[in-house]
C-alpha cells in the first residue's frame, strides 16, 4: 500500500508523519506538504509541494495534477494529522476525484492503525 502524507506548518505534529513513514513497508511515500514546511527530511519520499495561500480548488487542482503520476494503487493510506482543514479538504477531493480509496492510518502507542 502507499502512503500519503500531509506535512503542514505545524511541526508539533511532524513526529507523527515521521513514525508512519518509518515504522511501515510502504510502496510508496508521497509526503504532500506546504510549501514553508522546509525544515522535515524523510528518505525515500516523493514530495509534492503546495501553495497553502491558494484556493481550496486552486490546491486541489495542482494536487490532481501533482499525484495523478506518483499514484499506482487503488486505494492509499492516509495521514492527515498534520495541516488545516483547507489543505486536508483539498487533499482528500483530489484523491478521490483521481480516483483512489482512502484508508485513514495513525501512528498511536500501539503502533500503525487503520482508523476507517
Amino acid at each position: 500500500m502507499e502512503l500519503v502524507a500531509f506535512l503542514g506548518n505545524d511541526k508539533e505534529n511532524w513526529g507523527q508523519v515521521k513514525a508512519l513513514c518509518g515504522r511501515m513497508q510502504w510502496n510508496n511515500i508521497v509526503l504532500v506538504k506546504n510549501k514553508n514546511a522546509n525544515d522535515f527530511e524523510i528518505e525515500n519520499a516523493e514530495v509534492v509541494e503546495i501553495d497553502s495561500n491558494k484556493s481550496l480548488i486552486g490546491i486541489k487542482n495542482d494536487l490532481i495534477n501533482k499525484l495523478k503520476t506518483r499514484l499506482k494503487d487503488f486505494e492509499v493510506a492516509l495521514s492527515i494529522a498534520s495541516g488545516n482543514g483547507k489543505e486536508h479538504m483539498a487533499l482528500v477531493s483530489a484523491l478521490l476525484t483521481l480516483p483512489v480509496g482512502v484508508r485513514l492510518v495513525v501512528f498511536t502507542k500501539e503502533g500503525v492503525e487503520f482508523i476507517n
